[in-house]
């Protein structure tokens, strides 16, 4: 099976890039093409996993890995037909439906996105924020949404903070934060939310506590693909899942810190409190990468409430996922 290797450029204590992918190897098994495109951190873990252990290789797939460098790029890659399978927090599905007008659907779950709004040392509270600067990623989608709402629950509100458009990737919010004290606040998840405390950040707040459930993570693709190829897809989930249940395995923990440790350069110590988080039974990833149908419509309210779409009352969830391609592949998996 032939597995792309990519580097990009981002932040760590001990290294200046994270990896992702591993080596190709000399003879590369035939295999149905997916390429995914994904954001770098812990959260892919399930694909370190499903790709080591073999089990994408055992459905037939050949998964080539892409890391993007924003949410944009990421949705207009996949409305383009770059990508198949795009993986991100739930908001940008829904973005490419309102903002794009793509035939975009939701096909599988996967966390609660794990993240914590982060500050630089001299903010103390949330009224510190006034006349400062927050760092997102798009300004419209996501986890920026959340901060606003964050802020707003706080009495903070728009227009009384600049918004900095710096932060496509989590690397470069700690960047701007921590190195080059552009920005004073950020949405972080794994690892950085780790790693952050070591570069002179605070946590204000984490997402789950100030909104409650969140569909963070979410496997999404093109309706009109995902219908023709509806036999790929659920292999796809299905080596996902299996993914997930190895993770969830506590007999399997060395090995999964071992994987967080060569991917993506952390130091064991921290590597291993990331996975004892995504590996929690109640708050880390989600089992068998259900989604949320609670999260998501708290996804909805946010966008309705934040950014005023759909005349600020959210609209009936159903109309964004399509969850028999995931039946079909847990129906498969039992």
């Amino acid at each position: 099976m032939r597995v792309s290797r990519r580097r990009f450029a981002g932040f760590c204590l001990l290294a200046a890039s994270f990896l992702i992918g591993i080596a190709e190897p000399a003879t590369a098994a035939a295999g149905i093409p997916l390429d995914v495109i994904i954001f770098a951190g812990v959260q892919d873990l399930p694909f370190f996993v499903a790709t080591e252990k073999g089990f994408f290789e055992e459905q037939g797939l050949d998964v080539r890995i892409t890391l993007t460098g924003s949410s944009t790029e990421l949705r207009e890659g996949l409305a383009a037909g770059k990508y198949q399978i795009a993986h991100t927090a739930a908001d940008n599905a829904v973005a490419m439906v309102e903002l794009q007008h793509a035939e975009a659907v939701i096909i599988m779950g996967g966390d609660n996105s794990f993240n914590h709004l982060f500050v630089t040392p001299e903010i103390k509270t949330y009224e510190d924020l006034r006349g400062k600067t927050l760092v997102v990623d798009a300004p419209n989608t996501a986890f920026a949404l959340v901060a606003y709402q964050m802020l707003a629950d706080h009495g903070v509100k728009r227009g009384e903070y600049t918004v900095s458009l710096e932060g496509g990737t989590p690397a470069k919010r700690i960047v701007a934060m921590a190195d080059n004290r552009i920005a004073q606040a950020g949405m972080l998840n794994l690892p950085y939310s780790v790693l952050a405390p070591g570069k002179g950040l605070h946590e204000l707040g984490s997402l789950t506590s100030a909104i409650g459930p969140y569909q963070g993570t979410t496997g999404f693709v093109l309706r009109p693909w995902a219908e023709a190829n509806r036999d790929t897809v659920v292999k796809y989930i299905g080596a996902y899942i299996q993914a997930v249940r190895w993770i969830k395995t506590p007999a399997h923990k060395a090995e999964a810190v071992a994987m967080l440790v060569n991917h993506l350069k952390l130091a064991p110590e921290v590597a291993a409190q990331c996975y004892d988080i995504v590996a929690d039974p109640t708050t880390g990833f989600a089992k068998d990468a259900e989604f949320d149908l609670k999260g998501f419509e708290n996804v909805l309210t946010l966008r309705a409430v934040v950014e005023g779409a759909w005349g600020g009352k959210p609209p009936a969830a159903a109309g964004y996922y399509d969850l028999s391609f995931y039946d079909q592949a847990a129906a498969k998996s039992k």
